[in-house]
């Protein structure tokens, strides 16, 4: 099996659109539009498996102290690889590489971020423009069931 990580470019859009939408439609993953995906392109990750694209991750920065670890998907067909893993252990390399000083992931998933060694935290210590940029976008806002969760660099 060739396993491969690389940057990908705005061509990969449509692709990378295509492995997410059905957990867009749940709700668990935030709907990114082609052209926003275009303006942060450079903060994903993909993941792809003997040729073809698995899935991928974003490291997004907040601030000089704080990125998110956003957008994490692997395609049905490539779960039980631990791509996913691989995918958060690439964001968190790359928020080292920054500087950056803690991790943040908003989550349905407590156990697979703990195994990667992040623990939760309140909400309310995740920053106010954090929530106004994307949370009031998702389907669950105000409600928001997911765990907020940080690893410290």
């Amino acid at each position: 099996m060739d396993i491969r990580f690389y940057k990908p470019t705005v061509a990969d859009i449509t692709k990378m659109q295509d492995i997410v939408r059905e957990e867009v439609d749940k709700g668990k993953i935030l709907l990114r539009t082609a052209d926003e995906m275009a303006t942060t392109i450079r903060s994903y990750t993909v993941v792809e498996v003997d040729g073809k694209m698995a899935g991928f991750t974003a490291t997004h920065i907040h601030s000089p102290r704080l990125a998110e670890v956003r957008s994490l998907v692997v395609g049905k067909d490539f779960r039980g690889l631990k791509l996913g893993k691989q995918l958060v252990e690439s964001c968190i390399k790359e928020a080292k590489e920054y500087g950056i000083e803690q991790l943040l992931s908003l989550t349905y998933e407590q156990g697979f971020f703990e195994s990667c060694g992040f623990r939760v935290i309140s909400k309310e210590e995740i920053p106010e423009h954090k929530i106004w940029a994307d949370c009031i976008r998702c389907k669950h806002f105000p409600i928001c069931d997911e765990i907020a969760m940080v690893i410290d660099l």
